[in-house]
C-alpha cells in the first residue's frame, strides 16, 4: 500500500460523491419548473443510496470480480467477499477502490435523470436505475476497466480501447440510456417553460467542475504527475468549453445566457473525461474549444429536428462529449482507431438492447409515467408532499 495514493483516492471519492450530491442535483434541480425541483433532488438522493447498497451486493462483483469469460466479473466478490482491510488493489486498500468506483456507479444512472425529470413515476425510476446499473453499466466496467473483452489483450488485440474516466463506460451508456428513455416515456405536456432558478444550475455546474478533478484525477488511481496533469487538462477543458458555448450562443441570438455558459463547462469536462489521462493542455484546449459548439449544436438537433424531449439534454451533453471525446484519442494518436470506434459502437448497441429492455420490462410492472394531473399540478407536492418554495411562512 502506498499511503499517499490512498490519501489521493479517498480525496477523489469524496469528490466524485459531490459531483452527484449536491452538484447534480442541483444543476438539473435549478433546470426544472419550481413545483419539480424537489423531484429531482430525491430522484438523485435515492439513486445514490440505492447505487450505494447494489454495488456493494452485487455490482462491484459484475465489473471487477475474478471472472475469466471477458464478458463479466461472475460472483466471487458479491457482498465483498474475500475483501478485507488488508486487502490490495495495486497500490490501494481493495476497500478503497471499491468505495471510489462506487461513486461511479452512483452518478451514472443518475446523470439519466435529466432525460425523464418532470414526468416519471418515481417507482419506475427506482427499479430502472438499480436494474440498469447492474445489468448494464457493471457489465460495460468489466469490458473496458475490468480487464474484459474491450480492454487490452481483448478483441481488439495487444491495445485495447483507451477510456480514462468514462466517455464510454460513464458518458455514451447514460447518454443513449436517455434518448431511449425520453422517447419511450414520451414529451412533457408543458416544454416551453424556462428554468426556474439558473443561480441554482450555476452552483451545482461548480460543484461538477470541482469535483470532476477527482473524476478525471482520481483515474490515475496514483498521487503522481498523471493525476496532476489529469485535473489540469480537464481544468483546461471545461474553461474552453464555457468561452465557446458563450461566443457562439451570442454570435446565433445576440446574447450569452448563464445556463448556457455553464452547460458549456459540463460539455468540456464530458468532452475530455476519456482523454484525460492521455493528453496535454492544448489537446485539451482544442477538444474543449470544439466541445462547447459540437454539444451545442447536438443540443438544437435533438429538440428542434428530432423532437426528442430529452429534457436536460442528457446525451446532448454528455452522450456527444463523452463520444466527441473518446474518438479524440485516436485522433490525437494516443489510441488505436479500430479499438476506439468498435467499442463505441459495441457499447452503444449494447446500451440500447439492454435499455429497451428494461423499460419493458420495469412499465410490466410498474407506471412508466405519473397521470397527467400529477405532471400538471407538479411532482413535488402530488408525489412527495412537499414544496420547494412557500412564500407565505
Amino acid at each position: 500500500m502506498n499511503a499517499a495514493d490512498t490519501a489521493w483516492i479517498m480525496t477523489a471519492t469524496a469528490l466524485v460523491l459531490l459531483m452527484t450530491l449536491p452538484g447534480l442535483a442541483l444543476f438539473y434541480g435549478g433546470l426544472v419548473r419550481a413545483r419539480n425541483v424537489l423531484s429531482v433532488f430525491m430522484h438523485c438522493y435515492a439513486i445514490a443510496c440505492l447505487m450505494s447498497v447494489l454495488w456493494f451486493l452485487l455490482g462491484y462483483s459484475i465489473a471487477f470480480g475474478p471472472g475469466e469469460s471477458g464478458l463479466w466479473g461472475g460472483f466471487g466478490k458479491i457482498g465483498l467477499n474475500g475483501v478485507t482491510a488488508d486487502s490490495l488493489s495495486g497500490t490501494l486498500p481493495e476497500i478503497l477502490f471499491f468505495a471510489f468506483q462506487m461513486t461511479f456507479a452512483i452518478i451514472t444512472p443518475a446523470l439519466i435523470v435529466g432525460c425523464y425529470v418532470e414526468r416519471i413515476s418515481f417507482g419506475f425510476m427506482l427499479l430502472f436505475s438499480g436494474l440498469w446499473m447492474l445489468l448494464c453499466y457493471a457489465p460495460v466496467v468489466h469490458w473496458v476497466w475490468g480487464g474484459g473483452m474491450l480492454a487490452d489483450g481483448g478483441i481488439f488485440g495487444e491495445v485495447g480501447v483507451r477510456d480514462f474516466a468514462g466517455g464510454i463506460v460513464v458518458h455514451e451508456t447514460a447518454g443513449l440510456a436517455a434518448i431511449v428513455l425520453a422517447v419511450m416515456l414520451g414529451a412533457r405536456k408543458h416544454q416551453t417553460t424556462p428554468p426556474h432558478n439558473p443561480g441554482l444550475v450555476m452552483i451545482g455546474a461548480a460543484f461538477l467542475w470541482v469535483g470532476w478533478f477527482g473524476f478525471n484525477g482520481g483515474s490515475q488511481l496514483a498521487a503522481d504527475g498523471g493525476a496532476a496533469m489529469a485535473i489540469t487538462v480537464t481544468h483546461i477543458s471545461a474553461a474552453t468549453a464555457s468561452l465557446t458555448w458563450a461566443l457562439w450562443e451570442r454570435i446565433k441570438f445576440g446574447k450569452s445566457s448563464l445556463v448556457g455558459i455553464v452547460t458549456g463547462t459540463i460539455a468540456g469536462l464530458a468532452s475530455i473525461t476519456p482523454a484525460s489521462g492521455f493528453v496535454g493542455p492544448w489537446a485539451a484546449l482544442l477538444i474543449g474549444a470544439v466541445a462547447g459548439i459540437l454539444c451545442q449544436e447536438a443540443v438544437v438537433l435533438m429538440r428542434n429536428k428530432l423532437k426528442v424531449d430529452d429534457t436536460l439534454d442528457v446525451f446532448a451533453v454528455h452522450g456527444v462529449g463523452g463520444i466527441f471525446g473518446t474518438i479524440m484519442i485516436a485522433a490525437l494518436g494516443a489510441g488505436s482507431w479500430a479499438a476506439q470506434l468498435g467499442s463505441l459502437a459495441i457499447v452503444g448497441v449494447f446500451t440500447i438492447v439492454v435499455t429497451v429492455a428494461l423499460v419493458l420490462i420495469c412499465r410490466a410492472v410498474l407506471p412508466i409515467r405519473v397521470d397527467q394531473e400529477t405532471e400538471v399540478n407538479g411532482l413535488d407536492l402530488s408525489v412527495h408532499g412537499e414544496r420547494a418554495y412557500d412564500i407565505t411562512s
